[in-house]
């Protein structure tokens, strides 16, 4: 039996490097319709929400300009298996900033040295279609399997 998250770990965990995979209604631009669900970096803090970088022009950056609004679920494959799953409006859409944006992103997922190096090199690429989004969860589904383990190896 799961549990749900309390506010303090729910937030924790999706504060937690994790790949999201976000999920938003398809553009209606001539492609199939339906929903769209990819993985995706992103981060959060309770007080700014959740944020992703993509281009505006990919399939999620139209879904995303046409919907206003997306879910993203995190989770840990190990056990005791827990996840966080937010939905909500796009509070703000901006233009990426290399060194306020892109570069703690990379460095977040890949450390120092490697995410620099990312950073240096899609700053070197940069199209200008790269964007901002940020989310403000509305709506959180939790579940953290901890007790179920525990019970189950009789440590509960």
């Amino acid at each position: 039996m799961s549990t749900v998250m309390t506010t303090v770990a729910r937030e924790r965990f999706l504060s937690d490097v994790h790949v999201g995979v976000l999920s938003v209604a398809a553009a209606d631009d001539g492609h199939a319709g339906g929903t769209l669900a990819v993985p995706i970096w992103y981060d959060f803090t309770p007080a700014r929400g959740v944020w992703v970088i993509t281009s505006h022009v990919s399939p999620k950056g139209k879904a995303l300009a046409a919907t206003g609004r997306f879910a993203l679920v995190v989770q840990d494959e190990q056990t005791p298996y827990r996840y966080v799953s937010v939905e909500g409006p796009v509070t703000e859409v901006r233009d990426v900033d290399l060194e306020a944006d892109l570069l703690p992103m990379a460095v977040r997922y890949f450390g120092h040295e490697l995410g620099t190096h990312y950073a240096e090199q899609w700053a070197k690429a940069d199209t200008g279609v790269d964007r901002v989004y940020t989310m403000r969860p509305q709506h959180w589904a939790t579940a953290d399997m901890t007790s179920t383990f525990a019970a189950l190896r009789g440590n509960g």
